[in-house]
This record gives structure tokens, sequence and C-alpha cells, in this order.
């Protein structure tokens, strides 16, 4: 009876009904994250940004972009369903994957919203091409039109689990995520002290770079002196 008015529903209302499931599932994987992550308490204002994020733009985006999809490339043929797959990880998912990290960031009212975006989203990329391509052949092959969107939202949840991993703690790759998996705490430690080490390294770089590099006032100086030498 539930799965006949989840049916109904989706096709009166499909926009709705695919964009809401999507954004609920997304959210429902920063939960499953930090659950993981055996955080002392659920940190439900980063679960809020995510939600907005994924309900604003991603499920948004994936409604339309897929009936564009459909519209210029019709059909369940090998010849379709591959220039679909090509477009898909070529635009799309590029796309979603830098709304995500500076969206997320800017909601949080991050200084440098691209800080992540730029330490992890070739990483995260490489590694959304070993999980979506399979998800979005089964997606076009099997899925009629109207719920597309919503089984993107099926297979967002584990994908929104790994995303919120990355930004939070790990590095956009699927080795640090599965090593997460087996072993949370270990992982999160190693992770931290590589990132101190990070920061520790860029400070010590900017630090020089400021003493190689006088200030105007400084050079002002200098050549005053050497000119008043000179006469």
């Amino acid at each position: 009876m539930r799965k006949v008015v989840l049916k109904e529903a989706a096709k009166r209302f499909p926009w709705l009904a695919n964009v809401t499931l999507y954004g609920c599932l997304f959210a429902g994987g920063d939960l499953a994250h930090q659950l993981i992550a055996h955080r002392e308490r659920i940190d439900w204002k980063h679960t809020r940004n995510v939600a907005i994020v994924a309900i604003t733009f991603q499920g948004n985006f994936n409604y339309f972009w897929l009936r564009a999809l459909e519209k210029r490339f019709p059909g369940k043929s090998a010849g379709m369903v591959f220039r679909k797959l090509l477009l898909d990880q070529s635009f799309a998912s590029p796309l979603a994957t830098s709304v995500f990290y500076t969206g997320v960031s800017f909601l949080e009212g991050k200084e440098d919203i691209l800080e992540d975006w730029r330490e992890k989203f070739f990483n995260t990329w490489r590694t959304g091409l070993m999980y979506w391509p399979f998800m979005q052949f089964l997606n076009f092959v099997l899925m009629p039109l109207h719920m597309r969107t919503a089984f993107m939202g099926c297979c967002a949840f584990l994908w929104a689990s790994f995303l919120c991993f990355s930004r939070q703690d790990g590095d956009g790759t699927a080795t640090v995520a599965l090593a997460f998996i087996m072993d949370p705490r270990k992982t999160l430690e190693e992770m931290r002290e590589a990132r101190l080490a990070r920061k520790s390294e860029h400070l010590h770089h900017n630090q020089g770079y400021c003493f190689l590099k006088p200030d105007l006032e400084t050079l002002v100086s200098i050549y005053c002196g050497y000119t008043m030498q000179t006469d």
C-alpha cells in the first residue's frame, strides 16, 4: 500500500516528490556519517546546511538535468545511454560536487569558501567515477523518467555520507573513506594529525615569505639611505 502511494505521489507531483526525497536522503547520509564517527552529539546545523544545498540545488538540478538528457538523447539504446553517461559524468558530476563543497562552506560562514574545493574536489570527482557511472547506468536503463531523481537520491544516501566525511575529516579518496569505516577513531586521529602538519607547513612557508619580502616602508627607507650616502 505504501509503495502504491509513493508511486502515485511521484506521478502526480514528480518535482515535489523527487526533490524532497533527494534532500531527505542526502541529509540522512550526513547523519549516517556522524553516527559512524561516534560524535559526542549530532551537529544538526551541519545536517541542516547539507539539506539546504541538497534541496535548493542538487535535487532541483538533477530533476531538470535528467529530463534534459532524456529529451536530447531519448531511449535506452546503448548509444543513447552512453551519451547520457558521458555528459553526466563530465559536466553534471563536477558541477554538483563543486556546489556541495562551496555551498556548505558558504552556509557555515567560512572565510575561504573555496578551501575545501581546492583541496578535495579532484579526489572526490575521481572517486565518483568509480560509483556514479554504474548507478546512473541502472538509472537510465531501468527507471522511468519520473522516478530517476528519486533513484539518484537513494544512491546519494551513501554518496552523501562519503561527501560529508571527505569535507569534514577526509581527503576525497575512497581509500581513506574505507579506512574510516573499518576503524573510525584511528582514521580520524590520523587525518587530524595530517591537517595539523599541513597547517604548520603552510604557516612556516608564509612566515618565510614575509621575511623575504619586506614591506614598502622598509624598501623606501633602504632606498633613501642609499641615495643619501651617494650624495
